[in-house]
C-alpha cells in the first residue's frame, strides 16, 4: 500500500511544459499527473504532466536510491511533487516543448494515487462517448481538451479587449426571467417561494437589450457574453443551450462598419 505525503509547505516553482534549456542548472519543484513511467532498472523514468505540457523526471537508484525506491510504487495518474535539478538531455525530444531538458530528482512526494483509468489519458482514444462523459474529469485532462479551452480563453479576451476599446461597455443581463413568446420552448424553473409558479431560462435576452439600449446605454454600445436555453429537438446539430455574443450599438452609421464577406 502507497504511503501518501502531506502536501504541507511545497510551492511548486516552475510548470512542467515551460522548462526550457536556459532553466538548466536550476532547482525546480514540479507538481502533476504520472503521464508514463519507464523502469530500466538502475533509471527509472517518469513523465509527469499539468496542463502546460509534459517533463521527463529521472531517478537514479545509485545517487538518490530513497527517492527510486518511492519511484517505483508511482503508476499512472498518481498525484506526485517532485524536487530536483534541470539538466540538458542528452538527445532532446522534439515532441515535447520541454523535450531539450529533463529533472533529475531527488525527493519524490506522492501526493495521491489513482486506479487505473478506464482510458488513456492521450489526444486519440477510442474510448465509447458514454463512457468518456462518465470520467469527464479524465477525459478533460487530454492535451486536446486542454488547448481548446486554452484557445477559447485567448478568442473571449481578444475580443474583450477590442469591444473595451470601441467603447462597448460589459452587461450581465438576468439568467432567471419570465417566459417571452420565442422561437422555441421554454426551459422551466419551479419557484420555492411562489409555488406553482416558474421562472424560465433565456432564449434570448432581447428584452433586457431593448431596456438597455431605451436607458441609454446603446449610444456608445454594450456587449455580453452568455447563456441561452432552448428546447429544441436534437436535429441539424442543434443543441438545447448555446454560449453567445451579443453586441448592440445605437443611431450608428453604416459607414462606422466594415462587412466581411
Amino acid at each position: 500500500m502507497t504511503v501518501l505525503d502531506f502536501l504541507g509547505n511545497l510551492k511548486r516553482t516552475h510548470y512542467c511544459g515551460e522548462l526550457r534549456a536556459t532553466d538548466e542548472n536550476r532547482d525546480a519543484l514540479v507538481m502533476g499527473w504520472v503521464a508514463r513511467r519507464r523502469d530500466l532498472g538502475n533509471l527509472l523514468f517518469l513523465d509527469v504532466r499539468d496542463r502546460t505540457g509534459i517533463v521527463q523526471v529521472v531517478f537514479n537508484k545509485e545517487t538518490q536510491p530513497v527517492a527510486h525506491a518511492k519511484a517505483e510504487q508511482a503508476r499512472s495518474e498518481f498525484v506526485v511533487a517532485v524536487e530536483g535539478k534541470v539538466i540538458k538531455r542528452q538527445k532532446a525530444n522534439p515532441e515535447l516543448a520541454s523535450g531539450e531538458v529533463e529533472l533529475v530528482a531527488t525527493k519524490l512526494h506522492i501526493l495521491n494515487n489513482a486506479k487505473t483509468p478506464p482510458f488513456p489519458i492521450e489526444d486519440e482514444i477510442n474510448a465509447a462517448e458514454e463512457t468518456r462523459l462518465r470520467f469527464r474529469y479524465l477525459d478533460l485532462r487530454r492535451p486536446k481538451p486542454h488547448r481548446n479551452l486554452a484557445l477559447r480563453h485567448r478568442i473571449i479576451l481578444e475580443i474583450r479587449k477590442v469591444m473595451d476599446e470601441m467603447g462597448f461597455l460589459e452587461v450581465e443581463t438576468p439568467m432567471l426571467t419570465r417566459s417571452t413568446p420565442e422561437g422555441a420552448r421554454d426551459f422551466l424553473v419551479p419557484s420555492r417561494i411562489h409555488h406553482g409558479q416558474f421562472y424560465a431560462l433565456p432564449q434570448s435576452p432581447q428584452i433586457f437589450k431593448q431596456i438597455l439600449m431605451i436607458a441609454g446605454l446603446g449610444a456608445a454600445g454594450f456587449s455580453e457574453f452568455l447563456h441561452v436555453f432552448r428546447a429544441n429537438q436534437f436535429f441539424d446539430g442543434r443543441g438545447q443551450a448555446f454560449w453567445c455574443d451579443f453586441h448592440e450599438i445605437g443611431a450608428a452609421r453604416v459607414q462606422g462598419f466594415r462587412f466581411l464577406g
